[in-house]
């Protein structure tokens, strides 16, 4: 007698055990309805397109605008800066690294040094902010040329025209 109980207790267990497990078709089923109630409002209305978000122009007299050559599409930043450390600035330089803190920036110069470039470091007051320049030029055809030679080792590099 005991041993029934023992064997009716298991076979209970083991069927509920088993009668617990999901069904995956019932999820499936879910699924596909939920699809087909998506691609049929997707069809009853009409595509709306948003227009991108655009800043607002800010108007300068002809006075207080430089424009700066840009027929060859290489974007160059245009910053006030200022010298730091190093040799002097010319109107376009490679930039390599920017830090809120001039200790780390001088860190970068030395290692450019090292590597045989006449690196300097500038500041731009308005952003509170040194830059690490790795060479600098009169004209911005030779700029690129440094700045895309650079990028292999330094791939963020980027131009800068100095407003000064």
């Amino acid at each position: 007698m005991k041993k029934y109980t023992v064997l009716c207790a298991g076979l209970c267990l083991a069927l509920a055990m088993t009668s617990c497990k999901t069904n995956e078709s019932a999820y499936k089923k879910a699924y596909e309805k939920a699809k087909q109630y998506d691609t049929a409002q997707q069809q009853a209305a009409p595509a709306v397109e948003t227009a991108p978000v655009v800043a607002p122009v800010e108007a300068k007299p002809a006075t207080e605008t430089q424009v700066v050559d840009n027929l060859d599409n290489v974007s160059v930043r245009q910053e006030s800066v200022s010298l730091v450390s190093g040799s002097g600035l010319k109107a376009f330089s490679v930039v390599v690294g920017s830090f809120g803190v001039r200790a780390n920036a001088e860190g970068l110069m030395q290692r450019l040094k090292n590597a045989g470039y006449d690196a300097q470091v500038v500041k731009n007051d308005e952003k509170n902010m040194y830059r690490v320049v790795a060479s600098t030029f009169a004209d911005k055809a030779a700029a690129v040329a440094s700045r895309d030679q650079i990028r292999a080792s330094y791939p963020d590099a980027w131009l800068l025209y100095n407003a000064r």
